[in-house]
């Protein structure tokens, strides 16, 4: 409950701050609660869209970068560690749980462009994860990936395509 008290008005002061800065392009309820060490950043002309009650733990990093959508539906919770950096367009679900660590990525570096990363040119592809979907630790979601509604992704899962609703999705791992 401590957290709670603490949390829930820092994250209000912080977010009415950055609503100051981005009036059209932040939309979010009062009952947010980000803990003290997560972070949200808006580059310009990008459209963030908060649900109802988005719950994130310790270092958590949100960012849409210049001319980026970014929407996460309500009662969606981020575990320790995760990031969701957009550059294009990443649609969340309501009630989605990450668990710890997870990347969500709707870019990739174009390092075939002249001069390479340093050139810094991207690839884009949207990505989508469906309603009461479960993410589990250390998964990394790339561009151009579609997860259905109720679907479960297992640990230390790579995903990029699309998955269909009601999907259980597990990597096979062999050691040799």
């Amino acid at each position: 409950y401590i957290r709670y008290i603490v949390c829930f008005p820092f994250t209000l002061i912080k977010f009415c701050c950055i609503k100051i800065f981005h009036i059209n392009g932040f939309m979010f309820y009062p009952l947010e609660l980000f803990a003290i060490n997560s972070e949200m950043s808006i580059g310009k002309h990008a459209k963030v869209t908060l649900g109802k009650c988005v719950r994130c733990q310790s270092n958590v990093r949100i960012r849409a970068r210049k001319n980026a959508i970014l929407r996460i539906g309500d009662n969606t919770a981020f575990n320790n560690g995760c990031i969701v950096t957009c550059r294009y367009n990443v649609e969340i679900g309501s009630g989605v749980v990450f668990g710890q660590n997870v990347l969500i990525y709707d870019h990739d570096h174009d390092f075939r462009t002249e001069g390479g990363i340093k050139a810094k040119k991207y690839k884009y592809g949207q990505v989508k994860i469906g309603d009461n979907s479960w993410i589990g630790a250390n998964t990394v979601i790339l561009r151009g990936t579609t997860i259905g509604k109720n679907c479960v992704v297992g640990a230390g899962s790579v995903l990029n395509g699309n998955y269909p609703d009601n999907s259980v999705i597990v990597q096979k791992r062999e050691t040799v």
